[in-house]
């Protein structure tokens, strides 16, 4: 590789570090959205690029930026997550413990502990990344997939178990399903998404209205935060992280099961009270994840996020077998990514927290929640709001039943059972409903690579969420490409 191709592809790895740390520290405005620009954009980069580096490296570059600004979003989420309450959709359940910190006066704490849980969580994963990938292209993925519908079933199950032994079996079953049908209605209904500037995506107002404003809604009047402080140390140690690491290989290829849910599951196995040793075992599961879901894309050509899917778009096969360069890149690209996202979010966690110290609680709530809905409504129209209603009134159970906020996963979790067949089949049994669903679940859901009518061969993927759409993912094995 010549120095100026060199240049060119560190350039853009820095380009994606620089954006991924305004997508991370600006709440609603998701990577996946950067993922859609550098999609849209990418002809005319290749046009660009073509003659100042090799045409097959051209690719590599532009997903480059997207694989970095990943990364560096899945550090810098952490702090507004913290210091503000306003959630992402791997990290939502962190706001709870992080905002118990931070009214201690803790808040660097919260952030330091993420963001060793996401270095270790993010090197283990680049470590074990060409060794699962023989593993899943020599016949693991096939064994794995016909798992999935049970997988889901049993950490639903262990859900239910930790809120029995809790004393909230009913609300917290209440809150599961009522969560799972608006998630369902959300991912497979055809409800508008349009607001002012633009398509948006409702799963934005729908996690919000469950994670993000009960919290900021119980905000306490009168008071202000207390000072931070920042001792500079390593506030949980390497165990928390490699818990992570553990159920983020679980979660990177089983859909559905997002880094807090993964986090629930393996304290209920290894029960753990700290809020940061929590606060670090879920940004290392959600690391392990957009990592690992390079593998998923290499073996069967389906991805577990939006920024993954274009990734596959744009590398089309080269991505595919074993080791192949452009998936080496990609590591390359995470693992200096991920040095950088971890020094520009200690940096971003000082700056946030000399900044809140006095400010009044209610206000900043107040702020933050106008903040929020007004955004809803920009990006997603009248039905986000709705939508942020509801959600927020399934929301208030954990808050007035004390049962676990973790239930409120169910919002991704139902929909994934039933996209699968003997989910579908349970279902209609139920509702007296003949072979043919009433309503055929749309293949836009953001949780699985899993055909749910043919198997082992990926589903297509809708990106409407995105502003994209295309027909097929490539099968490595041998299966077309689809058109975009």
């Amino acid at each position: 590789m010549d120095p100026v191709s060199v240049s060119v592809i560190a350039l853009f790895l820095l380009l994606g570090c620089a954006l991924g740390t305004i997508t991370g520290l600006v709440p609603g405005i998701h990577v996946n959205t950067l993922a859609t620009m550098m999609f849209t954009s990418y002809p005319v980069m290749r046009d660009v690029l073509g003659p100042l580096i090799q045409e097959d490296l051209v690719p590599i570059a532009v997903c480059g930026v997207i694989m970095s600004a990943s990364v560096v979003h899945s550090f810098m989420d952490f702090v507004p997550s913290v210091f503000i309450g306003a959630p992402d959709a791997e990290d939502a359940l962190s706001v709870l413990p992080g905002h118990k910190l931070l009214l201690e006066g803790h808040g660097m704490t919260a952030v330091r502990a993420a963001a060793v849980g996401i270095l270790i969580g993010c090197s283990a994963a680049i470590v074990m990344a060409i060794p699962l990938q023989y593993i899943m292209l020599n016949g693991a993925a096939e064994i794995l997939n016909g798992m999935t519908w049970y997988v889901l079933v049993a950490i639903s199950g262990l859900l239910m178990i930790n809120e029995y032994r809790k004393g909230t079996l009913v609300p917290g079953i209440t809150a599961f399903i009522l969560a799972g049908v608006l998630g369902y209605a959300v991912m497979n209904l055809p409800i508008p998404s349009g607001g002012i500037l633009g398509e948006g995506t409702l799963l934005m107002p729908l996690l919000t209205g469950l994670f993000g404003l009960p919290v900021l809604l119980e905000s306490d009047g009168g008071h202000r935060f207390p000072e931070q402080t920042d001792d500079g140390k390593d506030p949980v140690g390497p165990v928390p992280g490699l818990k992570g690491v553990i159920m983020g290989t679980v979660a990177g290829w089983f859909p559905g099961i997002t880094s807090t849910v993964g986090a629930t599951v393996s304290s209920t196995v290894m029960p753990d009270r700290s809020p940061e040793r929590f606060i670090s075992t879920v940004a290392s599961i959600g690391t392990v994840t957009t990592v690992l879901s390079l593998v998923t894309l290499s073996v069967s050509g389906g991805g577990r996020s939006g920024t993954v899917i274009v990734i596959g778009q744009i590398l089309g096969e080269s991505i595919g077998g074993f080791a192949s360069v452009p998936f080496t890149m990609m590591l390359l690209s995470a693992a200096v990514s991920s040095v950088i996202g971890y020094v520009l979010m200690i940096k971003a966690g000082r700056v946030m927290a000399g900044a809140i110290t006095g400010v009044d609680q209610k206000k900043l709530a107040h702020i933050v929640i106008i903040f929020l809905l007004a955004l809803t409504f920009l990006t997603t129209g009248v039905w986000g709001l709705a939508i942020s209603a509801m959600a927020l009134t399934i929301g208030y159970i954990p808050v007035r039943t004390g049962c676990g906020r973790t239930m409120l996963c169910g919002c991704l979790i139902l929909p994934c059972l039933l996209r699968f067949p003997l989910g579908f089949r349970l279902g209609q049994e139920l509702l007296g409903i003949d072979d043919e669903p009433l309503v055929r679940p749309r293949t836009d859901l953001p949780c699985g690579i899993v055909d749910p009518y043919r198997e082992h061969q990926p589903a297509p993927v809708h990106l409407d969420k995105l502003r994209l759409a295309h027909d097929g993912h490539a099968d490595r094995r041998g299966c077309a490409v689809g058109d975009v």
